[in-house]
């Protein structure tokens, strides 16, 4: 029980549901109540489709590539920690990502679903957390209903994208962004000692 409450926190923090409002109320300003509606909704299904779909491949390209499990913990914890570093020391996940819309007509897909939903961290993070070597069957489709789960809340919190920005406004979800971040930083840290720690004890 623990462990999945621990992957559905990680989920959660890398994903940020949160963080992806502004984005969404940026992206959508120009659209009527209908349309808002259906970016919400499909982007949420790219994004979750984008996910199952490293979850699924991401094994097979790491042994395409030969890559030893150490190797991708260390590497992959690198990473996630950098991109917890934006979130805790840049200018945050909203302000960021609006600086990617350009054409408000083709939002749905970039930059709703890919980055703000479907992140690099994100995608990072749950080929750590469905790794064959590490995580047995039933605990990656464990993993994969979770991630189903915190996108379908993403998209639940973008339909209601308007109300919860009045209540807690633009720097109450950076801070929480940054919550995020620290959180995110942990598992990366610990992600980077295993990794070390399995390299060195390894016959």
């Amino acid at each position: 029980m623990n462990d999945i409450i621990n992957t559905l926190l990680l989920l959660f923090a890398v994903i940020d549901p949160i963080g992806s409002i502004p984005v969404f109320m940026e992206a959508t300003k120009h659209f009527d109540k209908k349309h808002k509606r259906k970016v919400a909704i499909n982007a949420s299904l790219v994004a979750f489709l984008v996910l199952l779909f490293f979850i699924v491949i991401g094994q097979l390209i790491l042994k395409g590539m030969e890559i030893s499990l150490n190797a991708f913990q260390i590497s992959g914890g690198v990473i996630l920690f950098l991109f917890a570093l934006t979130m805790i020391f840049g200018e945050g996940k909203p302000e960021s990502e609006k600086q990617f819309i350009k054409d408000y007509k083709h939002v749905t897909i970039f930059p709703v679903a890919i980055p703000s939903i479907a992140s690099p961290g994100a995608i990072m993070a749950v080929v750590l957390l469905t790794d064959n070597h590490i995580y047995a069957f039933s605990q990656q489709a464990i993993t994969t209903s979770l991630v189903l789960v915190i996108v379908s809340f993403t998209g639940l919190l973008l339909l209601s994208a308007g109300y919860i920005q009045k209540i807690i406004g633009e720097y109450g979800i950076t801070v929480i962004s940054k919550i995020m971040g620290l959180i995110l930083a942990s598992y990366a840290a610990q992600s980077i000692l295993n990794g070390i720690k399995d390299f060195f004890l390894d016959p």
